[in-house]
């Protein structure tokens, strides 16, 4: 019969996900740092969404967001897509954390990935602010 893998002492699935309102709050902060520059989409005890003033077919392009889930705390950061080059020199440490292009899971809070994130997340919206980006359309003031 297979053995079962047991996590540490205390911190099993229930104290990971007791974590989660502080991974989701910290992820929120790093956020919510650029709000005055941007627009709040939606702001809620499970998710935070960011949108820029530039447009995109018409509708408000996404920037950002973070979203409480069952698994894990997840960080979008839409100007990764927009702007690849914003990955160039990422450690490993929060390069390990993507899932997919644009977004970042944790599981509990990790304050030099969150660090580094921030600084991420700032050099994302300067790259909004500054570069003509193909077919988007600068935001009214």
């Amino acid at each position: 019969m297979p053995r079962s893998k047991k996590a540490p002492a205390g911190r099993g699935r229930a104290a990971a996900k007791r974590d989660f309102p502080a991974v989701f709050a910290r992820l929120k902060g790093i956020l919510a740092e650029h709000a005055p520059a941007l627009v709040v989409a939606r702001d809620g005890p499970k998710g935070y969404v960011l949108e820029t003033k530039m447009t995109y077919k018409g509708k408000p392009v996404f920037f950002g967001g973070a979203r409480l889930g069952k698994a894990y705390v997840s960080y979008y950061l839409f100007p990764l897509y927009a702007c690849p080059d914003l990955k160039d020199g990422m450690s490993p440490l929060l390069e390990k954390r993507m899932q997919g292009k644009t977004c970042f899971n944790f599981k509990e809070i990790d304050e030099p990935a969150f660090r580094e994130l921030a600084r991420l997340t700032r050099r994302g919206l300067s790259a909004f602010r500054t570069r003509s980006i193909p077919g988007f359309e600068p935001g009214k003031k």
